[in-house]
């Protein structure tokens, strides 16, 4: 086989990166009201389904929805407040877009970098570097 074979092969076998977001899944909330406060059973479940630091997420959700929270020792995120589950979703595809999801091939195998005091956002599959919303 020559060099041209070769390439040609290799090109075929490679996988196509682009848009294949199917099989990112974002996991629904389990939310439930417990007294003035609304209880995120599976907060950390989702933090770690989006491969992110559960204090950055719980930052995040804390600023979207305008309450203070807290994680408790089972790893559930407690909210000052009543919030519905559509709120709490809503803020968690927010949070995907700005910090999970690479901007320039839509996949979610993306990790987060602290520089100049700022978080960048780098791309695993594609290699692309973008600014976040931090």
């Amino acid at each position: 086989m020559d060099y041209e074979d070769g390439l040609d092969r290799a090109l075929e076998e490679t996988p196509d990166i682009e848009g294949d977001t199917s099989r990112f899944q974002l996991p629904d909330p389990e939310v439930r009201q417990e007294g003035n406060a609304t209880v995120f059973e599976n907060f950390q479940e989702v933090a770690d389904r989006l491969d992110r630091d559960p204090d950055h997420l719980m930052g995040h959700l804390q600023n979207e929805v305008g309450t203070s929270a807290t994680v408790d020792e089972r790893g559930r995120l407690r909210l000052t407040g009543e919030f519905r589950t559509e709120r709490i979703r809503d803020a968690l595809e927010t949070y995907a877009e700005a910090y999970v999801i690479c901007p320039e091939c839509g996949l979610p195998d993306t990790h987060l970098e602290r520089e100049q005091g700022a978080y960048v956002r780098q791309c695993d599959a594609c290699g692309a570097r973008s600014a976040t919303g931090e």
